[in-house]
């Protein structure tokens, strides 16, 4: 994956919908508000530890395992491949796919000491879920806007998704691991590897 790719895969990865939908209750908006609020507090909190760049990923990995609806994103950025991978297959992506995904999410916000997450507008998208704005301000860097999905998974709020300048990421990952399963005559053995690598890669940049 170049470098573009992978900040695609970084914002996009943790904010998906699951393939068989879990228990979605209806989402209330000032719920999520809370929600995403009291997760961005937690997130700064750690990022501005006095603790050494390693135990700062680690607490903000902590935080994104509680935050994000790790399972779903997996099973819908397979998509159908899901169904064409092995039961091995299946319990080896979903573990690479937590292990990539908080480890490129606890770097990316963990190399910013100074993050500012600040709330914008909000709204009720659906009776599942809604959506809180938010503007990622970091030092020395231009401030950008997300906009995080908040639905309830099995009674909890979760983020399921991401929208970034009008995009669905979670879309655009999906697109990027069918390709590559494609591109190997339908293996999901083929992008297991992918994974593995792009993993020895954000471990080797950690220093590990």
């Amino acid at each position: 994956m170049n470098r573009r790719t992978l900040l695609a895969t970084t914002l996009a990865a943790p904010f998906a919908l699951s393939v068989a939908r879990p228990a979605f209750a209806e989402m209330d908006i000032n719920r999520a508000v809370q929600f995403i609020q009291a997760a961005g507090q937690e997130l700064v909190a750690a990022i501005d530890s006095p603790q050494p760049a390693a135990a700062r990923r680690q607490q903000v990995a902590n935080i994104l395992r509680r935050a994000v609806d790790v399972p779903g994103v997996g099973r819908f950025i397979l998509g159908r491949w899901w169904r064409v991978a092995t039961p091995a297959e299946q319990q080896q992506y979903m573990s690479l796919f937590e292990e990539t995904l908080i480890r490129n999410l606890s770097a990316r916000f963990g190399e910013y000491q100074g993050v500012r997450f600040n709330l914008g507008r909000s709204q009720q998208r659906t009776e599942d879920d809604a959506l809180v704005n938010t503007i990622i301000e970091r030092p020395n860097s231009p401030a950008f806007s997300l906009d995080w999905r908040v639905g309830e998974v099995n009674g909890q709020p979760r983020v399921v998704d991401v929208i970034a300048e009008g995009t669905s990421l979670r879309l655009t990952q999906r697109s990027e691991y069918s390709a590559v399963i494609s591109r190997n005559g339908g293996q999901v053995s083929s992008l297991l590897a992918a994974m593995r690598q792009q993993i020895a890669a954000l471990a080797a940049r950690e220093g590990r």
